[in-house]
């Protein structure tokens, strides 16, 4: 992950603006303009006071009050129209970087391996390329232009401070130069990695809170609360070490910054009684009437500055986890891309690994698949069923040997082409928040209405259709309209019709069909498969007996191979889980349970 520098923050955030760059810079330029002129009121205001103390008893030589007041009020609503122009400025930026950051990620994520969206979890991935944009617009349009008016302010009133009586001015600055010292003890590089680790358990936090909410029902079905809310009670556990443990480290550094940002009525107070002496001459009090009424502003100066350090250190941390995502390599193109001629697969010694440091999730695989035929991978978990087959569909690409569909290595396949050639039903099928039509259409964009039609029928999912008065402009996930598990697989596997690929890949698609579900899920796939080699990934094994090849997958190899029949017949792998399997489905409660 490369790490960012206050130069490489905004450089980089240049880079998305484009030629919306020139309005930061513009909101820079006005709000330091706008520092400069809200600075005035507080001199005229200063004038009023000035004039009323010199001709008291006589007030009515104070001819100046109205002019000064109109003058202020004059400043005060120029300062506040050119701080407006430059929050326009900086929101138009901000919102356009916000907008080509989102566009820029989610091509490049459109580019990545279908596996590593898949090993990072859609949840992980939307949150960065959310909350990391947000964060950088917020910095753009607010931080930037209040970070450019902190550092004018303070040359402003140094100026001021120091103009009318260079003592008491130099007194004020003490306690504002020991609360930038305190403040500079609270930032720097541990602070930046303190952020990180703030935003590392905050994101814990709330993907353990998503996933007990989602286990909900298990739990209470199970009776698990406790032991469920276990993960979930350790990640609020570990915010609350990190929050109490980062506030007492600040405790001090925080308490002193704010005592010294506020001090500066004490130096003020001192000041009267070392310059004052018994006697407090007009000018002298004149003065220290000044400082009274402008040196707020510095103690507030003092925040933003504190503040937009904080801000910064914050988009710092969402451009490091968006460069998380960027500097992930998509997989190669081919530079002559080539088609395959039919749709066998032919794996020669294929080896795979999901890292440096972790052993072979695919070792040495050798296989082939003839054009039509329908096999299935089974085996224990963690055996590699669904790696092998990610890999023929190029979700990875393979440590060493080769991968060939209809003759070509798969990596020569260009991957628009290959996605032609290749349908994935996965386990999890994911609908959209859209019409039961659009989800399907995805299989073919360029799909009639009547073809969607005939897929939906094909995939034996009318009596889903005829529930819903709306029919396929049903909604999917609007106002309570939700499919279960299994009519769910059975709208994904529609679309598989509607593309029509000649290699299917069913990742376990029966897993989450009831008995009803899965009988019309088994004839949508008998329908499906005619014609096309088929790779079946299944734990209920009543789903294979009729593949023509059966593989058996345990520790990332193939043990056993063969019809069901002849793997019966070996006392091998298979036939224990066919006897497991068997078990498990002529178990019935006792009537003494």
């Amino acid at each position: 992950m490369k790490q960012q520098n206050n130069k490489g923050v905004i450089k980089k955030l240049f880079v998305y603006a484009k030629n919306h760059k020139y309005l930061t810079i513009a909101s820079w330029i006005l709000a330091a303009i706008s520092a400069i002129l809200a600075l005035a009121p507080f001199y005229y205001i200063w004038a009023i006071i000035k004039e009323v103390i010199e001709v008291r008893p006589d007030f009515s030589q104070a001819t100046h009050i109205k002019a000064y007041g109109w003058s202020a009020v004059g400043m005060a609503l120029l300062s506040m129209l050119v701080y407006i122009a430059s929050l326009m400025c900086s929101h138009i930026a901000a919102f356009r970087v916000q907008v080509n950051m989102r566009i820029a990620m989610m091509e490049h994520i459109m580019k990545l391996p279908m596996g590593y969206i898949e090993a990072e979890g859609s949840g992980k991935i939307r949150k960065i390329v959310a909350d990391s944009s947000a964060a950088t617009e917020t910095f753009l349009a607010h931080s930037l232009p209040d970070k450019s008016v902190s550092y004018v302010t303070p040359i402003g009133l140094i100026g001021m401070l120091l103009y009318f009586d260079w003592r008491i001015g130099l007194i004020c600055l003490i306690p504002a130069a020991l609360a930038f010292i305190c403040m500079g003890s609270m930032m720097g590089e541990k602070m930046k990695t303190a952020m990180a680790e703030y935003q590392d358990a905050l994101d814990e936090m709330s993907a353990e809170a998503v996933e007990y909410v989602r286990g909900i029902p298990v739990v209470k079905t199970f009776g698990q609360s406790v032991f469920s809310f276990k993960r979930f009670k350790e990640a609020i556990d570990k915010y609350e070490r990190w929050t109490i443990g980062y506030t007492t480290v600040m405790r001090i550094p925080m308490t002193c910054f704010v005592v010294f940002a506020n001090a500066v009525f004490a130096a003020i107070v001192a000041c009267s009684f070392i310059f004052g002496g018994d006697s407090i001459a007009n000018t002298f009090l004149f003065n220290i009437l000044f400082y009274i009424i402008i040196t707020p502003i510095l103690t507030v100066t003092l925040m933003k500055v504190a503040y937009s350090g904080e801000s910064e250190m914050i988009v710092m941390d969402a451009l490091n986890r968006m460069d998380s995502i960027l500097d992930v390599e998509p997989l190669p193109e081919a530079s002559s891309p080539k088609s395959p001629v039919d749709a066998g697969i032919v794996l020669d010694n294929v080896n795979f690994s999901y890292g440096e440091n972790k052993g072979n999730a695919i070792d040495g695989i050798t296989l082939s698949i003839n054009p039509g035929e329908h096999i299935a991978f089974v085996g224990p978990s963690g055996g590699g069923k669904t790696t092998l087959a990610s890999l023929i569909a190029r979700f990875w690409d393979v440590n060493s040997g080769s991968i060939k569909i209809g003759g070509v290595d798969v990596k020569d396949i260009a991957t628009p082409e290959l996605m032609k050639q290749v349908s994935y039903v996965f386990q999890d099928s994911k609908l959209l928040k859209m019409s039961i039509l659009e989800n399907v259409r995805m299989g073919n964009p360029n799909a009639s209405n009547e073809e969607v039609i005939q897929a939906l029928k094909d995939a034996q999912c009318m009596d889903i259709i005829e529930k819903f008065p709306e029919g396929v402009n049903t909604m999917i996930g609007k106002e309570g309209v939700y499919v279960s598990g299994g009519e769910a697989q059975r709208l994904s596997i529609a679309r598989a019709f509607l593309k029509n690929a000649p290699i299917l890949i069913l990742d376990e698609a029966t897993a989450f069909a009831d008995p009803d579900n899965e009988a019309k899920v088994q004839q949508a796939f008998a329908n499906l498969s005619k014609d096309k080699t088929v790779i079946m990934i299944a734990h209920r094994l009543s789903t294979v007996v009729d593949a023509d090849k059966i593989c058996v997958l345990s520790g990332g190899k193939i043990v056993e191979t063969g019809t069901h029949e002849s793997l019966i017949k070996e006392a091998g792998i298979y036939n224990h889980m066919w006897s497991e399997y068997n078990k498990s489905i002529n178990w019935k409660v006792g009537k003494g349970a």
